[in-house]
């Protein structure tokens, strides 16, 4: 948030001072970084909050609302920006001053830094409004650059691209748009409970099989509650063992997956009879 603030008022400054609307449009898009990751540090703190009675799931799914918000706000900064860049584009004006490429080029510097650390911190938590904030950055890189290309080509010919430096202007804001959209799609999707990836979900019924006495998986769903997945899992064992029996197993099998990978949060183990009509397709489907 610092960093992004601070690029925002160099660039917002710098581009009032060079005459450059893409530079301008740029540093909003960084302002606008600075609200994003404060929403996402807050959905973080109170997604991390332990389950209660009221929400025996825990917490997550506020730290997935707020990478949607990311999103709708991206979305809605993008068209301001394309909107303000092209308002003014038959004005004649004076050609932007070179030395406002630097701020663009630090700019740029400063974004593949904070993106690689996010995306590598998003990815290892399983957080989506991370990763969509590691997003808004990599798109920074794009939007910085798209600048950086319209402002050179006014400085390099302004007589045949004076109006340049307002395209790139536009063009960063649907740059934004594009992102934000993106980004709504992804949290919405998880929002919606959809499955996680089928190498996920082989990951999950190795994980049971390993367990003596787990002799098959009927049926296995998972669903993303925040930062990791809750998993419902029919589990088939031997149909003469006594319930009590039975019950050691699946607890087992719920400690092993729990233990074994990191982003599954719990396990609901459902015990069937080993030998019956099967289950097995990660869509439901029946095998057998």
């Amino acid at each position: 948030m610092a960093v992004s603030g601070a690029l925002a008022v160099i660039k917002i400054s710098a581009g009032l001072l060079a005459g450059s609307t893409a530079v301008v449009a740029d540093g909003v898009e960084s302002a606008g970084d600075v609200l994003a990751s404060a929403v996402i540090l807050v959905g973080l703190w109170v997604a991390s909050r332990p389950p209660d009675e009221n929400h025996p799931y825990g917490h997550g799914r506020f730290e997935t609302l707020t990478g949607l918000g990311v999103g709708l706000a991206l979305a809605v900064t993008g068209v301001l920006i394309a909107w303000r860049s092209m308002l003014n584009i038959d004005d004649s004006h004076s050609p932007p001053e070179g030395w406002v490429v630097s701020t663009l080029l630090v700019s740029i510097v400063a974004k593949a830094v904070l993106s690689t650390f996010k995306f590598k911190a998003g990815r290892r938590i399983g957080s989506s409004a991370l990763v969509a904030d590691a997003w808004n950055d990599t798109v920074d890189i794009l939007s910085g650059t798209v600048a950086l290309v319209a402002v050179g080509l006014t400085i390099y010919d302004p007589a045949h691209f004076m109006q340049a430096d307002h395209w790139g202007g536009g063009a960063v804001g649907v740059i934004v748009v594009v992102l934000g959209l993106q980004v709504i799609r992804e949290t919405a999707l998880h929002l919606m409970d959809t499955m996680p990836s089928e190498q996920r979900m082989r990951l999950i019924r190795a994980s049971a099989m390993k367990v003596p006495g787990a002799l098959a998986v009927e049926k296995c769903f998972a669903r993303k509650t925040g930062l990791r997945y809750h998993v419902d899992l029919h589990l088939e064992v031997d149909s003469e063992l006594t319930v009590r029996a039975s019950h050691s197993i699946a607890e087992e099998v719920r400690n092993h997956v729990k233990d074994e990978l990191p982003w599954v949060a719990d396990v609901l183990i459902h015990v069937e009879p080993f030998g019956g009509t099967g289950w097995h397709g990660r869509d439901g489907k029946q095998n057998g």
